[in-house]
């Protein structure tokens, strides 16, 4: 039993020792270009940390991305959205590397990929392959560089994993980017903490003036304040040769010379990713398209991206006291903005309270809560929201505002709507909608039962039920009915849908399912000859399009070819 306990704790002495001596020459760049970010590691999205780097492949596609190690390749997976194609490496180190938005694979790994898209007849696949089955070389070629799934451009999104697949730094592994270029200070923010607390005769946030100085540092206005404060501020960070506006490195705060919140952007787990949003002050940036990093820790919120909290980084300002309070911004390069702001303690009994809007419906973040009216029901589970809440609800005759996209929801909510007073045939075509701008209908994932229709969402706003009894439509657009294309290299259609949204597409040519890759960004289905698939002279073409309720539109065509 000793031994047995002595040979674990070498194992987890072993690795945490691995972990914390990061191999800085162990990767290489995965691109054989000047490496110019479009993004950066711990970069703020939209509910989500940025994972990786974002590596410009200038402004095109068909770059070669080669393995950053040796290793195996140990997940593939393709889909529509997302990551698009993406490969997985498995590294002898422990440490896994991840290429994504690719716009194909190796031949090797692309045959081994095709295989298994046939066999199961479809576009969006996950592959585990075994440790032994498609291993590679450092610098070998793994893919080329492409814009599949979510990605806004061409680039390479690039990512290091640790043993528990969390997402690290790759610039903490050696992987440099030029930077001599300074953080751009966009915003200081100061917020009163609790109801006692006031900052410059206000009980609500405030923007502080920043005055800059010679040096490149910022010199607040003074502040003058009482009770328990915190700051937040707005922040990013230009690399050389991009204009790109990205994530800052790390952020320092200090009291009176002593550090009381340091967050760096090292490391985090998709876990917890979606906590950014207790990170930023999410209301001001759902009205605003501005993100404010709060330097202080709310109650409830787990990311472990902070190190050195004091106080969970909140300012206790007494009255006729005097505080000198220093922000630090840096990038991974070491350039930096220092921020000094000045804060006099004044004690004020005449501010009036802070606004809040009551309203009939009060949800708090550690129960359950529901309501319902109009045969419109609404359910929000315990620990979806982030803080104790009134909400704006509002039951109409046939829709139902539940409150506003100024709060982040962390867990799905179910909205429900009674159908008992529709017939089966309108049932088929009904789904649930989320208004968005014109009040135009937006899908959301219905789910149907006899006489009760359900939507889960993290997304508040205005829902309701509506009807689509438009099927999809497709047209060719690189050939035509009845021609010759043998000097074609793909076969080409769109495909749009009006107000569900596609849910599916299948094509077959002479009866046998072909492959075609959907690239939602511009609705277009393309099929590669490459494939091997289509061999006759004559052929019949056959897609199925079917949208999210169930409406089906059929275009068939002939096309004649023959290889050279």
């Amino acid at each position: 039993m000793k031994s047995i306990l002595a040979v674990i704790l070498l194992f987890f002495s072993t690795a945490i020792f691995a972990q914390a001596q990061l191999p800085k020459d162990y990767f290489q760049k995965p691109l054989d270009v000047p490496l110019v970010l479009s993004g950066t590691f711990g970069e703020l999205r939209s509910n989500h940390f940025h994972s990786g780097l974002d590596i410009k492949t200038q402004q095109r596609q068909g770059l070669n991305v080669i393995a950053s190690a040796k290793g195996y390749v140990s997940r593939i997976n393709i889909q529509h959205y997302g990551y698009g194609k993406a490969l997985y490496l498995q590294h002898p180190n422990g440490y896994t590397t991840v290429y994504a938005h690719l716009k194909e694979f190796s031949p090797e790994i692309e045959a081994y990929v095709k295989k298994r898209q046939y066999a199961n007849e479809t576009y969006e696949i996950e592959l585990f392959p075994e440790a032994g089955e498609l291993p590679v070389e450092a610098n070998e070629l793994i893919a080329f560089s492409g814009n599949t799934g979510g990605s806004g451009g061409p680039h390479l999104h690039f990512e290091i994993r640790d043993g528990s697949q969390r997402p690290m730094n790759p610039k903490l592994f050696g992987i440099n980017i030029e930077d001599n270029r300074a953080p751009i200070i966009d915003g200081l923010y100061a917020y009163p903490l609790d109801e006692e607390a006031h900052i410059n005769n206000s009980r609500e946030r405030q923007k502080i003036n920043l005055t800059p100085l010679e040096d490149g540092s910022y010199i607040a206005s003074e502040i003058d304040a009482c009770g328990n404060i915190g700051f937040g501020i707005s922040s990013v960070d230009q690399q050389d040769g991009a204009p790109n506006r990205n994530g800052v490195y790390q952020i320092e705060a200090e009291l009176n010379g002593d550090r009381i919140l340091t967050l760096p952007f090292k490391r985090f787990s998709f876990a917890e990713t979606r906590h950014l949003n207790q990170l930023i002050d999410y209301e001001y940036y759902s009205k605003n398209r501005k993100r404010i990093q709060k330097l202080f820790v709310e109650k409830g919120n787990p990311l472990s991206l902070y190190e050195d909290v004091v106080n969970k980084g909140e300012l206790h300002i007494q009255d006729s006291l005097n505080y000198n309070y220093t922000i630090k911004v840096s990038d991974f390069a070491g350039n930096q903005r220092v921020i000094r702001i000045p804060i006099q303690g004044v004690q004020r009994n005449d501010i009036p309270p802070k606004k809040e809007d009551k309203t009939d419906y009060f949800a708090q973040a550690n129960q359950p809560f529901a309501a319902e009216a109009n045969g419109m029901d609404i359910y929000i589970p315990k620990g979806s929201l982030y803080s104790d809440t009134y909400l704006d609800i509002e039951f109409g005759e046939d829709k139902v505002k539940v409150h506003e996209d100024h709060t982040p929801l962390h867990k799905n909510i179910t909205i429900g709507f009674d159908v008992s007073e529709y017939s089966a045939e309108e049932k088929e075509k009904l789904f649930i909608a989320r208004l968005g701008y014109g009040n135009r209908p937006n899908y959301s994932s219905t789910y149907k039962k006899a006489n009760r229709f359900t939507t889960g969402t993290r997304t508040f706003g205005e829902y309701t039920l509506a009807s689509d009894v438009t099927p999809p439509k497709i047209w060719p657009t690189n050939f035509n009915d009845g021609q010759w294309i043998s000097s074609n290299n793909t076969l080409q259609v769109k495909i749009s849908d009006d107000l569900s949204g596609i849910k599916s597409y299948r094509a077959t040519v002479n009866g046998k399912f072909i492959l075609m890759e959907y690239e939602y960004k511009n609705n277009t289905l393309t099929h590669d000859f490459s494939d091997g698939i289509v061999t006759d002279t004559e052929n019949q073409l056959k897609i199925i399009v079917t949208d999210n309720v169930g409406n089906s539109n059929t275009y068939e065509a002939t096309f004649f070819r023959k290889d050279s």
